[in-house]
């Protein structure tokens, strides 16, 4: 048996696939949480140790036959999040995540001296967020500034565990595409904003490779460690969003992934540039040389984890409950901003639950509203899309929510669009999977399409697949005005 391990560092797991694919089904499956640092005034950081410590125990899951099996290695990472290393690969700080916003006022500063909103979306196709990871960089400037002395290696997430299997110091265009300081249309580092940042930051920046090149290959120390064969291809990995885009099979036009986990995410693959940072539309680089135009809300199952354990509830009754309401809530709404927002930029948001009447404040109503609420984020994403000229055909879901079959029938119903959901439920590890068997491919002579391989690997589970019902969709148009409603009376409050 040969296989190739696709890794999915997730924002509290990493989970660790390999992926047999003459049989085309995951041989072994490993997961371990990751601990967060959560503070009142929006930090949301990590430690690399955490993610070294889980990163052994998965391997350690694996029998030593299974390890042996693996021919090439693919790697996932939560996009935006800032890993400072000095000169010997020591971190420096904590890892400032993506959902961290503590960096508006730096966001603000770098946008102002680049000239304004337009300047900066002219110049790295997205306006300068807190979610990314440029005002990270200049946090650590401006808040640890004798660590920011020391900085040597600038990496994203995935890019570092890159660096723990093969020593090397690289980046792809895809997850390159989501720091803010690069530019997705020439595909390179963009001096203006690095500059602005920091004199020495761009000379610092690694070297961008193809999306199909290996990173490169598995140390003699790396292979002792995980035990795994030294010398075997680490192709160049991406961002969690990018890696659910080749597990899904979204690497042609016409077809839509929307991911809800942790933060919700909607995007599509383009062979050209498209982007509307004004309405949320990032305009981010794919991991298969194309690009991949995204949404991303910072609160999805954030919601419904929040209400069910407000209601000591388990998921199972939470999905009860909802179903024992209607679409639209019955006018309940909540907008889920319990982290702040990235989509609409509300760094200083709060969660709501609105429209509460003596008749209408139930359990099941709150809850369907939690489930709705993240899939109204993911509207204004599709009207987004649909007025760039990008019509899709289909969505394909991913992420834990996409376990519920009622959330899949509220998204349908909501998005007006066919819901679908691969076989494989872990999106970014399978895509790392399917990533790693195309560089492998490649490496060995045989060099195939992406698309090729996506069709062939990643199945649609046709009995789950959710059409909208007719009866639904007027109803959560009037429902979706409602949400608009209210978010535009209370954002004011959060900016």
């Amino acid at each position: 048996m040969q296989t190739v391990a696709g890794i999915d560092m997730g924002t509290q797991s990493i989970k660790v696939v390999l992926y047999d694919w003459e049989s085309k089904k995951a041989a072994a499956v490993s997961r371990r949480d990751v601990d967060i640092i959560e503070k009142n005034d929006g930090t949301r950081e990590q430690k690399v140790e955490w993610w070294n410590e889980a990163l052994d125990q998965c391997f350690e899951d694996f029998s030593a036959e299974e390890r042996r099996s693996i021919a090439a290695i693919g790697i996932s990472g939560h996009q935006h999040g800032f890993v400072p290393l000095d000169e010997r690969g020591r971190a420096l700080y904590h890892v400032k995540l993506w959902n961290d916003t503590t960096t508006a006022p730096q966001c603000d500063e770098i946008t102002k001296k680049a000239g304004g909103d337009e300047a900066v979306i002219a110049e790295v196709l997205n306006l300068m967020l807190p979610g990314f990871t440029a005002p990270k960089i200049l946090w650590l400037k401006q808040n640890k500034p004798e660590a920011f002395a020391k900085l040597r290696y600038v990496m994203l997430p995935h890019d570092y565990l890159n660096y723990v299997f093969t020593g090397e110091y690289k980046a792809e265009c895809g997850d390159a595409s989501g720091m803010a300081v690069f530019d997705g249309a020439g595909r390179r580092w963009s001096r203006k904003i690095c500059d602005i940042i920091d004199q020495k930051l761009y000379d610092i920046l690694p070297p961008i490779m193809k999306s199909a090149d290996p990173a490169g290959f598995v140390t003699d120390a790396a292979a002792a460690r995980f035990g795994i064969p030294a010398g075997i291809p680490v192709s160049s990995g991406g961002g969690d969003n990018m890696m659910a885009a080749i597990g899904t099979g979204t690497v042609e036009d016409g077809f839509l992934t929307m991911s809800l986990g942790t933060s919700g995410t909607l995007f599509g693959y383009s062979d050209t540039p498209i982007s509307d940072p004004v309405h949320g539309l990032s305009g981010f680089n794919s991991s298969t040389g194309g690009y991949l135009p995204l949404l991303c809300t910072m609160n999805c199952t954030v919601a419904t984890e929040e209400i069910r354990d407000l209601f000591a509830v388990d998921l199972r009754e939470l999905n009860r409950l909802a179903e024992n309401s209607t679409p639209g809530a019955d006018g309940v709404v909540v907008l889920p901003f319990f982290n702040g927002e990235r989509t609409p930029n509300l760094p200083n948001g709060r969660a709501s639950i609105l429209g509460l009447t003596a008749a209408n404040c139930t359990r099941e109503n709150i809850a369907r509203a939690a489930l709705e609420s993240a899939i109204f984020g993911m509207k204004g994403g599709l009207l987004a899309f649909q007025t760039l000229g990008f019509h899709a055909r289909e969505i394909r879901i991913a992420g834990g929510g996409s376990n519920s079959p009622l959330w899949r029938q509220i998204a349908a119903d909501i998005l007006n669009l066919p819901v679908k959901r691969p076989e494989n439920p872990e999106a970014a590890a399978m895509g790392a999977a399917i990533q790693a068997l195309w560089c492998l491919l490649k490496f060995r002579g045989n060099p195939q399409p992406v698309s090729r391989l996506t069709a062939e690997h990643v199945r649609i589970v046709e009995e789950d697949t959710c059409l909208p019902d007719p009866a639904n969709v007027p109803l959560y148009e009037s429902a979706y005005r409602e949400y608009e409603k209210y978010l535009k009376a209370l954002s004011p409050l959060y900016q």
